[in-house]
């Protein structure tokens, strides 16, 4: 069983006591609705499903392939692109979902049981943190939190208030997957010590524009930001204007890193079987390729050092090709072997010599929202498959590698690189990519990356230690504008 117990966890962390403490009162309703379990077991989970764009559609999916749910309400900002995921839920329960714009409305209805949030990641903690205040359980995407601080404060209220609430890291209910990760623990490539993630992923320019945008007139842009600045510059691209592109943003989101590779960091941090922060964590990398309005990092190494096993993590968003043939997925380096997981749902065994000796497969999105249903119906947190205290870590170690790379220094990438020279793999990546950036036509000596500071790290309190804390620190959480603050005891 993988799920740390409540006490396990506010044992190891302190922000967690501080943020169990801050939640007190701050309750939108004064009401909460009865648990699930104390109403009629043939009663079917009434499900809120929020932000309908994108991802909210396998939000929608995943509930009404579910028996045991249904969905009464949709809620998104911008009124334009709910048509799909109305269509779809009238087309299979017979009626329409009531609308509803606002989250705060969503999480004062004492109908809903369930909110399942699919917005981007600014939003993530604050509405999970609403709606378990108010007697509702959550399944919320990936990543978990938008900043650390968000994730204690999450898993606090989980704890608080005896919710259910699940990350969409779904590869961890796929059967393939569970048979892999058990490869990995159990010994069948010997000891492990070394995790290798990878997201290459094209992800072309967004493009630039001499200023602010208007957002669209359907959306309520004031909602849209909510916990984020008001006043940011948005933008009209092919990309989907403000619905994607906000991924690129350090206001908004995470990068690639805590887009797609989260997955993969996750699955990463599974393998090694750490239920704890890095003592040590550092990244390098830049925007490569391309000038446009995104800040974030489109070419970016990490590495996470627990001690005994490292977890180096490489993201590429410009042309490559496969590395051991894994483009999207985790490589697992043991003393007898390899397994290579090369998608969601697959893992491959290799012995010492590079034959295959096992190939496990299977598995589908449903399997995750099944597994979230399973658990709210049973009120057991150690049944769900991806618990909040596991999706916190794994979103942990994305931010960390975000801020080293933020208090990076700016250097061009001809030079030597040697934040990654006590690790042979991370250090032979280094290579990888310069090469990689050669081959997109990068010209090194002309390209300013960031070479970031490594960052060291008190694992119970969940802070940054040594000379780089006092810049540090403070990036653990954000500034949240009136109304919207993610609140914790500092």
């Amino acid at each position: 069983m993988d799920l740390f117990s409540r006490r396990e966890f506010l044992e190891r962390s302190a922000i967690l006591s501080a943020a169990a403490a801050a939640l007190g009162s701050d309750v939108l309703a004064a009401d909460r609705p009865a648990p699930v379990a104390t109403r009629a077991g043939t009663d079917k989970l009434r499900v809120a499903v929020v932000g309908v764009r994108g991802r909210g559609m396998a939000h929608v999916g995943g509930f009404l392939g579910n028996k045991g749910s249904e969905i009464t309400t949709v809620c998104d900002c911008d009124e334009a692109v709910i048509g799909p995921a109305m269509k779809a839920i009238e087309g299979k329960q017979g009626a329409p979902p009531r609308y509803v714009k606002d989250i705060r409305r969503v999480v004062e209805d004492k109908t809903i049981d369930v909110v399942s949030i699919a917005t981007p990641n600014h939003w993530h903690a604050l509405m999970a943190i609403w709606a378990m205040q108010n007697g509702k359980d959550v399944y919320v995407e990936k990543p978990a939190s938008h900043n650390v601080r968000e994730g204690a404060a999450m898993l606090a209220a989980a704890r608080k208030y005896n919710r259910i609430c699940q990350v969409g890291t779904q590869s961890r209910s796929n059967p393939g997957m569970r048979d892999s990760i058990a490869a990995v623990r159990g010994g069948k490539i010997g000891t492990v010590d070394l995790a290798i993630g990878l997201c290459y992923k094209s992800r072309p320019s967004i493009g630039k524009v001499d200023g602010p945008q208007d957002p669209p007139a359907t959306m309520d842009f004031n909602l849209w930001c909510g916990p984020g600045p008001l006043a940011a510059p948005h933008r009209k691209t092919k990309n989907g204007t403000v619905h994607y592109d906000w991924h690129w943003t350090w206001d908004y989101g995470n990068g690639d890193l805590g887009n797609q590779g989260v997955h993969e960091m996750d699955k990463a941090r599974w393998g090694l079987n750490k239920k704890g922060l890095p003592i040590a964590a550092v990244s390098v990398g830049g925007r490569f390729g391309y000038v446009d309005d995104g800040e974030t990092a489109n070419t970016q190494l990490s590495l996470f050092d627990y001690g005994d096993a490292e977890l180096v993590f490489e993201v590429r968003g410009l042309k490559t090709d496969k590395y051991k043939d894994v483009g999207v997925g985790n490589i697992f380096v043991g003393s007898e072997g390899m397994v290579v997981c090369p998608s969601y749902d697959t893992g491959i065994v290799y012995d010492k010599g590079g034959k295959e000796i096992a190939r496990f497969k299977g598995g589908n999105d449903q399997y995750h929202f099944d597994n979230f249903v399973k658990a709210v119906r049973s009120r057991k947190a150690d049944e769900l498959n991806a618990d909040i205290a596991e999706g916190h870590l794994s979103a942990a170690l994305c931010h960390l590698a975000n801020i080293s790379y933020r208090l990076g220094t700016e250097s061009p990438f001809d030079r030597d690189i040697t934040a990654f020279a006590d690790c042979k793999e991370a250090a032979a990546a280094v290579d990888r990519m310069k090469a990689h950036l050669k081959a997109n036509g990068v010209d090194l000596a002309q390209a300013v990356g960031r070479v970031g500071a490594k960052l060291t790290i008190d694992t119970k309190t969940e802070t940054f230690t040594g000379s780089s804390a006092a810049k540090a620190n403070p990036m653990l959480t954000r500034e949240y504008r009136k109304g919207f603050e993610v609140k914790e005891v500092v």
